[in-house]
């Protein structure tokens, strides 16, 4: 359910003849109410004109422009991308005109999940009203002198580079806020505040702040807004660490043991971080899948926040399209107890992995193998929009259920944007399935040639899962892998073009040739750039082939080949004149 809030507004011209200030507020529409609630409050600038214009395309923009934002996007970000272009936009004018005009102060509020956001440009104010008291969480940005309080030293528009201010904290239920432009602020004590957020409505409220500061004298425009938090959203990530780092993590069960109604039917796996067993409802004969942390890292904080990021993201990725092929989770137990230690739930389905495929029968045909890639990449498409970056794809992660769905398991070491920083750290994913920039190998361009060198490692991407997701399907048609079995940072393995595939394989084509080396190609600039363009070159097929990508010379693949073919013509030129030396006649 969205937000049970209660938002009234109140905005007049007052003794001037033009009201330059804006407010608005929007609520998520359905599938959306992860995402929260936003309002907003602006107030124009007056000289150099075009300040109402400024004030209502700026709160516009942001109210509409932050549910068109991906879900897995921290507050701050998607508000800092949003203010920034609106900024961009409005410095652009402003180069083509003299002196400087629609400029624009900016407060807006985010209420989301357990907490709330505060973005913050100019001399707008907003107050938090909680057990009867009133705080202010915003700063003016005036310049400080009681002759030049009006004049802003931050405002958007003014500047390319726009400093914006921001505050996150808790939400209560109670909980009044109460944004005010300096026309109702610099009438209205602070100390009058908690009486108007008692009101019952808060329409009521804002025409009351609004109607006194207009009988106090105010000479500006008077805008309020008052927002009072009646009821919460489901827990954020935020709201998730917490309880993970609350409740203990089960001791090492065994078939039979319960755990909070859920009888353990079989342990699948423990890699000595996670366990995961089957379970079983007994009163629906349910099956699940639990994931814990291993005993010996109940400890581990870091642990603990990362398999609390897998569940959290799980959970979004739930209400979204990606969730056709994720595997659901359960924020609440389907049995409608409590959680008594610290785990995660998912659905339970039957069939095998790919890994389990190659395991019995080492190779899969191309067509059938095809239909296992495609329905992948349909999957890391939305993954991928949603802005996630799953990190880990291999055989032993892509799933197909008894219903034909492929599904993508293990979204524990996935890159979200909301991650722990030791997570974002880790050097995760199989080596064998790792593209070559991340242990520190790429190619570089230069005076027409391509040449491999060794430096930083780049951080994994969309193009990360793309190049692993190429490695699968190159096993799944020939049983081997493009590069051999890497080892981590073994970056001489990545010094040759992989064999194509139909010298393993026979059945394959040669337009899926060229596809594949495409997707594994060492230069990263040859591969598929997006899940999209991958899927739709697999979806032509035969009837529109890619072309192959040129095999890279061999003095490209190793910039000393030269020396050494020079040590090897030395060599053989020292042989033969020891052996004229010694055995041809003098």
């Amino acid at each position: 359910m969205a937000f049970d809030i209660d938002i009234g507004f109140a905005s007049q011209a007052g003794r001037k003849p033009l009201n330059e200030d804006f407010c608005a507020a929007m609520l998520p529409t359905q599938g959306q109410e992860d995402m929260g609630s936003i309002v907003a409050i602006a107030d124009g600038v007056s000289a150099g004109g075009m300040g109402r214009e400024a004030a209502q395309t700026t709160v516009t923009s942001l109210v509409r422009d932050y549910f068109g934002t991906p879900e897995t996007w921290d507050t701050t970000v998607a508000l800092d991308r949003i203010i920034a272009a609106q900024n961009a936009w409005l410095c652009g004018i402003n180069r083509r005109r003299q002196p400087a005009m629609g400029l624009t102060t900016l407060t807006a509020l985010v209420l989301r999940g357990h907490s709330y956001t505060l973005a913050h440009v100019g001399d707008a104010r907003c107050y938090l009203v909680r057990d009867g008291k009133a705080t202010q969480l915003t700063q003016d940005h005036v310049v400080n002198h009681p002759d030049l309080k009006h004049q802003l030293l931050r405002s958007v528009g003014a500047e390319d580079h726009l400093v914006v201010d921001y505050l996150q904290g808790d939400l209560q239920v109670g909980d009044v806020f109460i944004l005010l432009t300096d026309g109702v602020h610099g009438e209205v004590s602070a100390r009058r505040l908690p009486e108007y957020a008692a009101m019952t409505d808060a329409r009521e409220a804002a025409q009351k702040l609004v109607d006194l500061a207009l009988a106090r004298g105010s000479n500006d425009n008077v805008s309020a807004m008052v927002v009072r938090v009646q009821g919460l959203l489901e827990a954020t990530l935020a709201d998730a660490n917490r309880r993970a780092e609350a409740l203990p993590i089960p001791a090492k069960l065994k078939v039979g043991d319960t755990l909070d109604g859920f009888v353990v039917t079989a342990p699948i796996a423990d890699n000595g971080i996670n366990v995961l067993y089957q379970v079983r409802d007994p009163a629906t004969q349910t099956l699940y899948a639990l994931k814990t942390l291993n005993t010996a890292r109940a400890h581990d904080q870091e642990e603990r926040a990362m398999l609390a990021h897998e569940a959290w993201l799980a959970l979004r990725m739930h209400s979204s399209r990606a969730a056709d092929h994720l595997v659901a989770v359960h924020e609440r137990l389907p049995n409608g107890r409590e959680r008594s230690a610290f785990y995660v739930l998912y659905d339970w389905h039957g069939g095998e992995t790919l890994q389990q495929q190659l395991d019995h029968h080492t190779r899969v045909a191309p067509a059938v193998a095809l239909g296992y890639t495609m329905q992948a990449l349909k999957g890391l498409a939305r993954l991928h929009r949603q802005g996630v970056v799953h990190r880990d794809i291999k055989p032993a992660n892509l799933h197909l259920g008894d219903d034909g769905v492929l599904r993508v398991l293990d979204l524990g070491v996935a890159l979200s944007g909301r991650e722990p920083a030791a997570m974002r750290a880790l050097h995760a994913g199989t080596p064998s399935y790792v593209n070559p920039e991340q242990w520190g190998f790429r190619t570089k361009a230069g005076n027409g040639k391509t040449e491999a060198e060794e430096g930083e490692a780049q951080l994994p991407n969309a193009q990360s899962d793309l190049f692993a997701l190429g490695v699968t399907l190159y096993q799944l048609l020939t049983g081997k892998l493009p590069y051999g079995d890497v080892l981590p940072y073994q970056v001489g393995r990545y010094y040759r073009d992989p064999t194509p595939p139909s010298r393993h394989n026979p059945e394959v084509p040669i337009w899926l040739d060229h596809v594949l080396q495409k997707a594994v190609a060492r230069d990263q600039r040859q591969r598929f750039e997006t899940a999209e363009e991958f899927l739709l070159a697999l979806e032509r097929g035969a009837s529109r082939p890619l072309n192959a990508p040129m095999a890279t010379p061999l003095m490209q693949r190793d910039p000393t080949a030269i020396w050494k073919v020079a040590l090897g013509v030395s060599v053989l030129l020292n042989i033969l004149l020891v052996y004229w030396l010694l055995f041809l006649p003098k």
